[in-house]
């Protein structure tokens, strides 16, 4: 009986060392940072954002800017990456922006509707493949500032100009190309 539970203690005690060891992460390659990449990401951001910027507060919707800035940071700055993509900016937004919408209409605003949608949004986008974190916040968004269907047009339109104006600007550049993919 002894035996069996030195055993059993042997065995959680490497469950749990195993377990915050994953904690512990690895090391961190240093990268040197491209300023002239950097700048030219910040540029195309900057025209993105006023174009956005002026059609959201046209439309009397200026809590769309965060979720749409947001999305300008990944476009821009991480153009290459698979949360950039066309797909997932324009797909990830409108998911999660009707989702949220509809769990507004459905549940009201909440905390519960609040987490209810983020964590439905973050399934739905893993499911269809349409992964874009900004697009969650317009979940967000739509729940805490009780939005109606109307603001789905700004959130749309706002994620059209951000991949237009990307796949214009970023490609008048010889080391740039964006999108990777389409779908």
């Amino acid at each position: 009986m002894e035996k069996k539970l030195t055993k059993y203690a042997h065995q959680s005690t490497n469950v749990f060392i195993s377990y915050f060891k994953k904690m512990k992460g690895t090391m961190r390659q240093q990268g040197k940072v491209d300023y002239i990449d950097s700048t030219v990401s910040a540029a195309g951001a900057l025209i993105a954002m006023l174009v956005v910027s002026f059609i959201v507060l046209h439309l009397s919707y200026p809590m769309a800017l965060a979720p749409l800035g947001a999305s300008c940071i990944l476009v821009f700055g991480a153009h290459k990456g698979l949360l950039s993509q066309p797909r997932h900016v324009i797909g990830g937004h409108f998911l999660s922006t009707t989702c949220a919408i509809i769990i507004l209409s459905l549940l009201g605003k909440s905390v519960f509707s609040l987490v209810f949608a983020l964590a439905f949004v973050l399934f739905l986008m893993a499911l269809t493949e349409t992964m874009h974190p900004p697009a969650a916040a317009s979940a967000l968004v739509a729940i805490n500032n009780e939005v109606t269907w109307n603001f789905l047009l700004p959130i749309i339109f706002g994620a059209l100009v951000v991949v237009f104006i990307s796949t214009i600007y970023n490609n008048a550049f010889r080391a740039r190309q964006y999108p990777t993919h389409w779908f």
